[in-house]
């Protein structure tokens, strides 16, 4: 159920309307890949003229939900936009393209502060007891990605498998953080390395021992610059990148 009390009838009606746009793409009722309804429709559904609706979608395609294409009206994107490449959700840009991205629970468990298991992560992370979840992520079922993600265990001490959806935009780990836990961040930074697969994780992702691979870690801040959670992706295969004067954003993963 939509709740339109965030609307305030102060606020101008693009705002408003803008507004439950927005409550209705983060509920799922817009699906990633799939085109919004037409200015006419929205603009009789909220009862305003049509320049105010492309107003209301101009801020939705500032915002990174969705893009216009001439023609075609507008399509949605993604759920999870961001400014920075580890932040792109993963499963929104395989939907994207039309593959069918899936998640495969491994397991939770609780480190606690100093564990020489989080020694890499930064410090005011590791100063804190924390949750490390594990997840096997695929694409088309063939295994891509092994992630593991780290929060304070605070905000996580009541996290279940049932968190984890394994299929469906809800599958997703930047929604399942900020729309599950209520994790919030602005910034991140990431450095991608490359590695050798141990037998462990040759084993989940159906690779030989030792095959090279690469390992990207993001870690998000907050406003104030403290660290929200970390992350750890062994990715079989490539990445590329577009870039541009603003963002660098994944092509293909």
């Amino acid at each position: 159920m939509i709740d339109t009390t965030a609307t305030t009838e102060a606020a101008p009606k693009y705002e408003r309307a803008y507004r439950v746009m927005l409550q209705r793409l983060k509920a799922g009722l817009y699906p990633v890949g799939g085109r919004m309804p037409t200015e006419g429709e929205l603009a009789e559904h909220f009862e305003v003229s049509r320049v105010t609706i492309r107003r209301a979608l101009d801020m939705l395609v500032h915002d990174g939900y969705i893009e216009s294409r001439q023609g075609s009206g507008y399509r949605v994107v993604t759920l999870s936009p961001a400014s920075d490449t580890c932040l792109t959700s993963f499963t929104d840009a395989m939907l994207r393209a039309g593959r069918e991205p899936t998640s495969r629970f491994l397991g939770m468990e609780l480190l606690q502060q100093d564990d020489p298991a989080a020694a890499e992560l930064p410090q005011d992370l590791v100063s804190r007891p924390l949750m490390r979840i594990s997840r096997l992520r695929l694409v088309d079922a063939q295994p891509r990605m092994l992630v593991l993600t780290y929060a304070p265990y605070d905000l996580m001490k009541d996290a279940t498998p049932a968190d984890f959806p394994e299929t469906g935009p809800g599958q997703s780990i930047l929604r399942i953080l900020s729309g599950r836990f209520n994790l919030e961040w602005s910034t991140a930074c990431e450095d991608i390395s490359p590695i050798a697969a141990t037998s462990d994780i040759a084993s989940s992702l159906g690779v030989a021992e030792g095959t090279p691979l690469l390992k990207q870690a993001c870690s998000a801040f907050d406003d104030a610059d403290r660290t929200v959670f970390h992350e750890e992706v062994i990715r079989n295969g490539s990445v590329s990148f577009n870039l541009s004067s603003q963002t660098r954003m994944p092509r293909h993963v």
